[in-house]
């Protein structure tokens, strides 16, 4: 007589150990490599594809775990990754599994049963796209250089599947379109009203110097050259971006009027300029070089010349650290600091400068990112040709997990901070009211 076992599947037992060490139910269905499926019919399928994928997680009980199983496709994601990523407290649990005292008797149980799984062995060598041990002192100029490069210089063509013609890589502004009911328009038009937006918050006319830090593949350069009449210098530490700024200037016709370098911001001495662009790089200063950044740019602004910060911040005070468990400083940004907006204030205000204006854009980048998402995954088979399917990876986890931090409140948000360099009589050149000086 048959008898058939009644003993928990490797789904089941593996599920049952998440759902224990992270005091959380998941909503979502398991497979692993014998092909044992446990919980609910759902949007979205983990498929734990070898026991490796165990030994990653109890090699690194914590976020970077499941992020090194899903980036060396140890483990795979079917369905809907922000229906994953959404879950309730998951990031936050994640974060800290493994080292909550209040959950220790269920996070050893946990542990126990990937032992029993397959997870005793050698620690897996981390995926290739990983970062390896930082060397140098934190934000010298070599190690900024590097750290840019990890980021940046992974393929223009990567970057352009997702960014699309613009090669904006920053948050787009969504305004309602004129006669369209409340539709927001597309991708492109949002990174165009950025772009004009920030040109109309500098104030920029006919014969201006504007100097653009961090400028990219040199879209806010061109916009500003073209509509506005400004002679620009656009600075990056990304030779790959460089030389993709330069070839786009060239076309343009624009070679008389910009000037694309490769050099890190400390080393700018050919001031003053009038007006001073810097569009998602402050998070790559760090908290305490952010004075000697804000001091640097004050001494290379003209008296009433502005200055734009357009800059991600943390709601609570969060930075990135060496020893980071996670998917953003091992993967994504190496040394990169995401402070509160007071730090950045703080900062410019001790140097002489004079805020003006914030504005917050939190909205704006959760759907500047979905649309980048969609944009990836429309192309994925080419971004794996173009960088690879680890790379692949990593970006599509980190683009719509950043979706999401920007949708949660309490979590992530962007603004844009303008500044002056009053005169010595302590005129800021600006009209009186904000309508008349974003014209």
């Amino acid at each position: 007589m048959n008898i058939r076992s009644t003993a928990p599947t490797a789904a089941e037992r593996l599920l049952s150990a998440f759902e224990g060490a992270m005091g959380i139910p998941l909503p979502v269905r398991v497979r692993c490599w014998d092909g044992s499926e446990a919980g609910p019919d759902a949007d979205v399928t983990v498929v734990f594809r070898n026991r490796r994928a165990v030994r990653r997680v109890l090699w690194s009980p914590n976020e970077l775990g499941l992020v090194r199983a899903y980036v060396s496709g140890d483990l795979e994601i079917e369905g809907d990754v922000f229906r994953l990523l959404a879950l309730p407290g998951l990031v936050d649990r994640l974060e800290t599994l493994g080292v909550r005292g209040s959950d220790r008797t269920a996070i050893l149980k946990a542990l126990a049963t990937f032992v029993r799984l397959g997870g005793l062995g050698l620690r897996p060598k981390p995926p290739s796209v990983e970062v390896p041990r930082r060397r140098g002192a934190k934000h010298s100029k070599a190690r900024d250089a590097s750290s840019v490069s990890h980021h940046y210089d992974v393929g223009n063509d990567f970057y352009s599947l997702f960014l699309g013609p613009t090669m904006v890589y920053s948050c787009g502004y969504w305004d309602q379109r004129p006669g369209d009911r409340g539709a927001i328009g597309t991708l492109e038009e949002a990174q165009n009203d950025k772009l004009d937006l920030v040109c109309r918050k500098l104030g920029l006319q006919s014969g201006m110097r504007l100097l653009d830090v961090g400028c990219g593949w040199g879209s806010m350069a061109i916009h500003a050259a073209e509509k506005y009449d400004v002679s620009v210098v656009g600075i990056t530490l990304s030779h790959e971006q460089a030389e993709w700024a330069r070839a786009r200037v060239s076309e343009e016709g624009l070679s008389d009027r910009i000037e694309i370098r490769v050099q890190d911001y400390r080393d700018i001495v050919d001031g003053p300029f009038d007006a001073i662009s810097s569009i998602g790089m402050s998070e790559h200063v760090g908290d305490a070089a952010l004075p000697e950044y804000a001091a640097h740019l004050e001494t290379l602004l003209r008296p009433e010349g502005r200055l734009l910060n357009h800059a991600i911040a943390s709601v609570q005070s969060r930075t990135g650290t060496e020893d980071a468990p996670g998917l953003i400083e091992n993967y994504i940004f190496p040394d990169g600091e995401v402070l509160p907006l007071s730090r950045t204030l703080d900062a410019f205000e001790r140097t002489g400068l004079e805020v003006r204006d914030v504005e917050a854009l939190r909205e704006h980048y959760a759907l500047t990112l979905r649309a980048w998402v969609s944009r990836l995954r429309g192309t994925w088979d080419d971004a794996v040709r173009l960088a690879g399917a680890e790379r692949a990876r990593t970006w599509l986890l980190y683009l719509a997990a950043s979706a999401l931090g920007f949708e949660e409140k309490g979590r992530l948000t962007i603004h844009q901070v303008l500044a002056v360099r009053p005169s010595d009589t302590g005129s800021s050149g600006l009209p009186r009211t904000r309508a008349l000086w974003l014209g």
